[in-house]
C-alpha cells in the first residue's frame, strides 16, 4: 500500500497541506448552529463551498460509538454513551490509528469512531436524501475528514452527506477463532454497521431522510458497500447503492486463513505458544496501537506479495456466526439471498485500474512480469491441479497475445490485465448475479474514462507526470474537494466531469435514477437481464457504449465452473 514518492514531490505535498489548511480555514464562518439528537445536543459550523461560496451546515466529530480501546479493541464497537451539555463538533477528529503509506510512520488514533454530517439546508419542505461514504484504502488506509473528502461539491445540491471513519489494519481485522475472546474479525465492518445504525437514529435531526439513504464508497468502501448489501445486520438501514471500483466477489476483498494473528504477534516479539489465542491476545492488547499498525504488513511475505496478497489484515469469514456477524460464509454463496437484490445499484470501475500496480509491478519485474500463473484467480488455483492450471495459463497467453509460448509481458501488458484482474471481472461477475438474483432492480453500470493530465491526482501520485490513463481512485478527485484538488476554471473538461458526476450521483440518491437534466440529451439505461453490458462512458464527454471491457471477460469466465462464477 505504500507510496514511493520522490523528496522533491514530498516537499510539493507538504506544501499543499499547508495551503489546504489554509483554504480550509478561511471557508470556515463564525456563524455556529446547534441541535439535537438521541444522545445530545450538538454545535456544528456554517461553511461555505470553495467554488461558489453557498452556505452548508458542517457538524464534524460526532461520536457514533464508544471509543474501541482497552477491553474494546478488536472487539465490535458498542454504541455511544448519551452526554451531558453541548459537545463541539465544529472540527474532524483523527484517522484511525494506521502506517501512512508516503512517510512509513504511524499516525491517527485509536479512539476514531466519529462521524461528520453535512447538510446544505436543515429545514426543507420535506427531508433531504442521504448520501453515506465509506472511504476506501485496502482497509489499510484512510480516513474520513475534508483533508480527502470535503464535501463541497456534493453541497450544491439539496442532499446530506454523512462520511465516517472505521478501524483499519491489525485494529480492524484481526481475527480470533476461539469464541470466548469474542474477536472473530471484521470489527472495521461493524464499525460501518454501528454508522449506519446511526443514521438510522439521528439523521431527521440534521433534516436528512432515515427512508432514502445511498450507501457508496470506491475500491475498499465499494467491497464494504456490497457487503453491506449481503449481510442481515444492515437489512433496511439504507435504500440505495452506488460501488466505485469494488465487489465484494474481489479477492482482496476476502482475506484467507494464514494465522495472520500468530505472524502479527512473533514480528512484534510474542514469546508465548502461538496456539494459545488467550496469552496472544493479551500480548497484542498490551502492545501499543502504533506498533500494530506499523508492523501489520510487515509479516506479508515476497512469495504472498508476488501472489496479489498485499494485505494481512482485511474482511474475513468469520470463524463462528455471533450475534454481530458480519461476514458466515463467502460472499459467493450470500449473493442468491442477498436482501440487497432489492436495492437499486450503480456499480463500475476506471478504464485503467492496473495502474495501481505500477510501482509494486516495477519493484520486482523480473518475476511479476513473467508470474503469469498467478494472473489465474486464487478462487480457482485452489481446487485444480498443476495441468489444469497449465492449460488455463495458456488459454490466458492466447486470449491476450496469440501466443502460448510468450515468456513475459510488457508492462502496460501485465497492467492491463491486472485492471481486469483485480477489479473488472468481479464487477462482472456482480452484474451476472444481479441479472439472475435481482433481475427487477435496477442496476446501472458506468465506465470512468476521464483521462486529465493535472487532475488524475492518485495516478501522478503512483505513476508520476508521464504516464496517462484513468487509476484507481482517479474518480475521487472528480467527487470531493481535498488536499490535491485546485481550483479549476469552471469552462474545463475537469470541473465540466465534477458536475456530471456528482448530478448524476445526487440524482440517483434523490429518485433512483442517474439520469438528470445536467447529462441530457444523453440517457442512462440500466441493465437488462441477459442482454449486453451497456455502460455509460464518463470521460470529457458521456457516451452509452458497450462495456469496452467485456471481449476479455470470454476467457476469465472460462477459468470458473457455473457455479463458482456467480
Amino acid at each position: 500500500m505504500d507510496l514511493r514518492v520522490g523528496f522533491g514531490d514530498k516537499l510539493k505535498l507538504g506544501a499543499k497541506v499547508i495551503g489546504h489548511k489554509l483554504i480550509q480555514y478561511r471557508l470556515g464562518t463564525n456563524q455556529s448552529t446547534q441541535l439535537e439528537t438521541k444522545y445530545g445536543l450538538l454545535k456544528g459550523l456554517q461553511r461555505r463551498t470553495v467554488y461558489d461560496g453557498e452556505i452548508y451546515h458542517a457538524f464534524e466529530g460526532i461520536p457514533f460509538a464508544q471509543p474501541p480501546v482497552g477491553e474494546l479493541r478488536f472487539r465490535s464497537p458498542q454504541p455511544v454513551q448519551p452526554w451531558q451539555g453541548v459537545r463541539d463538533c465544529t472540527y474532524c477528529r483523527e484517522k484511525p490509528m494506521q502506517r501512512n503509506s508516503i512517510t512509513m510512520s504511524a499516525e491517527g488514533s485509536e479512539d476514531c469512531l466519529y462521524l461528520n454530517v453535512y447538510a446544505k439546508r436543515l429545514d426543507s419542505p420535506k427531508p433531504l436524501p442521504v448520501m453515506v461514504w465509506i472511504y476506501g484504502g485496502g482497509f489499510q488506509i484512510g480516513g474520513a475528514s475534508r483533508d480527502l473528502y470535503g464535501p463541497d461539491y456534493f453541497m450544491k445540491h439539496d442532499v446530506i452527506l454523512v462520511t465516517f471513519n472505521y478501524r483499519v489494519g491489525a485494529l480492524g481485522f484481526l481475527s480470533l477463532k476461539e469464541r470466548e475472546l469474542n474477536v472473530p474479525g471484521n470489527a472495521g465492518l461493524k464499525d460501518q454497521v454501528q454508522a449506519l445504525r446511526w443514521v438510522k437514529e439521528n439523521i431527521a435531526s440534521f433534516n436528512g431522510d432515515p427512508d432514502n439513504v445511498t450507501l457508496m464508497g470506491e475500491s475498499a468502501g465499494a467491497a464494504s458497500t456490497h457487503i453491506m448489501m449481503q449481510t442481515e445486520q444492515t437489512r433496511g438501514l439504507f435504500h440505495r447503492a452506488i460501488v466505485q471500483s469494488g465487489s465484494a466477489l474481489c479477492a482482496w476483498a476476502t482475506e484467507p486463513d494464514k494465522r495472520w494473528a500468530q505472524r502479527l504477534g512473533k514480528e512484534l516479539g510474542y514469546l508465548g505458544p502461538l496456539d494459545n489465542e488467550q496469552e496472544l491476545l493479551k500480548f497484542l492488547k498490551d502492545t501499543p496501537a502504533s506498533k500494530l499498525a506499523l508492523h501489520c504488513n510487515a509479516i506479508v511475505t515476497q512469495e504472498e506479495q508476488r501472489d496479489y496478497e498485499i494485505i494481512a489484515f482485511g474482511p474475513v469469514i468469520e470463524p463462528y456466526v455471533g450475534e454481530d456477524c458480519v461476514v458466515p460464509r463467502p460472499q459467493q454463496e450470500q449473493l442468491s439471498n442477498a436482501w440487497g437484490n432489492a436495492v437499486p445499484m450503480i456499480i463500475g470501475g476506471n478504464s485503467f485500474e492496473g495502474l495501481f500496480s505500477y510501482q509494486t509491478t516495477l519493484q520486482d519485474p523480473l518475476h511479476m512480469l513473467s508470474a503469469f500463473e498467478a494472473l489465474i484467480p486464487r478462487q480457482v488455483r485452489d481446487v485444480i491441479d498443476q495441468d489444469e492450471l497449465n492449460e488455463m495459463v495458456s488459454r490466458l497467453k492466447v486470449a491476450y497475445f496469440g501466443d502460448t509460448e510468450r515468456g513475459s509481458m510488457e508492462l502496460f501488458e501485465c497492467l492491463h490485465i491486472l485492471s481486469v484482474k483485480n477489479f473488472w471481472h468481479d464487477i462482472h461477475r456482480t452484474l451476472l448475479a444481479r441479472s439472475v438474483y435481482a433481475p427487477a432492480t435496477a442496476t446501472y453500470l458506468y465506465r470512468f474514462d476521464m483521462d486529465s493530465p493535472h487532475y488524475n491526482h492518485y495516478r501522478i501520485l503512483k505513476c508520476g507526470r508521464k504516464v496517462r490513463g484513468v487509476c484507481h481512485a482517479d474518480d475521487i478527485s472528480y467527487m470531493f474537494y481535498g488536499i490535491l484538488s485546485s481550483k479549476l476554471d469552471k469552462a474545463t473538461p475537469e470541473y465540466r466531469t465534477i458536475e456530471r458526476l456528482i448530478a448524476m450521483w445526487t440524482s440517483f440518491a434523490t429518485t433512483g435514477d442517474p439520469n438528470c437534466e445536467t447529462i441530457a440529451p444523453v440517457k442512462w439505461d440500466p441493465l437488462r437481464p441477459g442482454g449486453p453490458e451497456l455502460c455509460l462512458n464518463i470521460a470529457d464527454g458521456l457516451e452509452f457504449i458497450p462495456l469496452p471491457e467485456s471481449k476479455q471477460f470470454v476467457v476469465w469466465d472460462s477459468f470458473y465452473t457455473r457455479e463458482s462464477l456467480y
